[in-house]
Formats: C-alpha cells, structure tokens, sequence
C-alpha cells in the first residue's frame, strides 16, 4: 500500500509449498543464494502482516526420488535421499530468512537433532502462535508420499486455513501447458475433483484427495512476481483457487 501501512488479509494462518527447483534459480541445479534470499524476502513480507508462516519445501534441485528410482535406484533408498535434500533446502531458507530477523524453525520428520526439530504437532502449533515461520522438512518422513501429500498434511495438521502453491513460470492453473500452449486458458477457480478428472497436475492425485476431503483451498500463484504472495493475501494479483 502506498502509506506504508499492512494491509489486511483474510488469512490468519497459512502453509506455502514451493519446489526445490525454485529454489535453483538459472543454474538448472542446487541453490542459488540471490534466489533463496528473494524468496525468504516474499516470505518475510507476509510474515510482517502478522500471517502464521508454515512452509515445505520440495528437493527437486538435489535429488528427487522418482527420477533416481526411474535410473534403477530402489524406490525406498531413493524417496529417503531425496527427504534428505528437503532439509538441506529447508536449512537454506531458515538462514535466509534468520538473515532478515525472522525466527524459523526447522522441524524434520526425519530425526536428525543436530540439524533440526523433532516433528511434534503440539510444539509445532505453538513455534506458529509465537510468529516464529516452521520449515517441515523430510515429507512425511515415509517413502512413496511427496512433499505435495507432506504440504496437505502438514497444512491439515497445522489448521492452515490455505495452501500456498508458489509455481515458477505460471501463474495459476492451465487447461494445458502454457509453456507449450499458446491458447492454454487460466480457471480462476477449479474444483478438486476437476483437477483429478482433467490431471491438471496441481498436485499429485493423493495430495489433492487429501484437501478435498478436509475442504482446505489451494491458491496455485507465481514465486516469478516479486510481491505476489503479499499481493495475494492482499486480496489483489493473479492466482487460481482450487476448492471443492
């Protein structure tokens, strides 16, 4: 807003899930540091609206388990490599973000106490109530479930009142690939059962069935647009909202 003020926001509590391939910026794999410090700053914007931050972050741009077992890899060895790369990803944003003064937890479903938090719902609820941003890290900490199940769980678990889906390159959710589709058409709203139907790939299947049945909304937006997630929240931008 132009006086300077924080705007309002429906949102008392919400969960942003982001892939790790965000997280790379150009360079196609890892970190890119002026990437992940962008990114703590959107959230840092929504933080000082005094919205409750929980996040998940995907590990794309490390390992992802899928493609390893694809290789020949076992499927199980794979899923638990990549819940590995989650917490260093989650470890980058909880720097970058304790850079700019706002308190993070980390909190594995993995125990690794060195590194980070036990997952412990109550005392996860009660890092949220005192402002403090929670990573959850390592998915469910079981193969065979994304961070896309991880994020509906957790953001359930957690009483979000909202996901987050921060996509890069798009800014909603298509009929078809934008990036491939000149005509690809943007649903301002679309019903779980539409993205199951159609496999708009919102989500994966389980993780949609997931929000479905607890009625939880997801607001699919663009990490591209400096601004955004705050805009959002502000009641202004381009998004699209999944919901029943």
């Amino acid at each position: 807003m132009d006086d300077g003020s924080t705007p309002r926001t429906q949102y008392k509590r919400v969960l942003l899930k982001i892939s790790g391939e965000a997280l790379m910026g150009d360079q196609g794999f890892g970190l890119h540091p002026p990437t992940v410090q962008r990114i703590a700053k959107e959230v840092k914007s929504v933080h000082d609206m005094g919205v409750e931050i929980c996040m998940v972050i995907g590990g794309g741009n490390v390992f992802r388990g899928l493609a390893g077992s694809a290789q020949g890899m076992e499927r199980t060895t794979a899923d638990y490599m990549g819940m590995l790369a989650t917490v260093m990803n989650a470890l980058a944003v909880q720097s970058a973000l304790e850079g700019l003064g706002v308190f993070t937890r980390v909190i594995s479903a993995i125990r690794m106490d060195e590194v980070a938090e036990p997952y412990i719902r109550r005392r996860a609820v009660r890092h949220l109530e005192k402002k403090r941003v929670c990573i959850f890290a390592a998915g469910t900490g079981n193969p065979y479930f994304t961070t896309d199940t991880a994020a509906t769980l957790r953001a359930n678990e957690m009483n979000c009142e909202a996901i987050f889906m921060g996509k890069n390159g798009v800014d909603g959710v298509y009929d078809k690939d934008p990036k491939q589709h000149a005509d690809a058409k943007r649903y301002d709203t679309v019903s779980y059962d539409d993205c199951l139907a159609k496999n708009l790939r919102v989500m994966d299947a389980s993780a949609i069935a997931l929000a479905r049945d607890n009625s939880l909304p997801l607001i699919v937006f663009s990490l591209d647009e400096p601004g955004g997630f705050r805009g959002i929240l502000a009641g202004e931008g381009t998004y699209t909202r999944v919901q029943g």
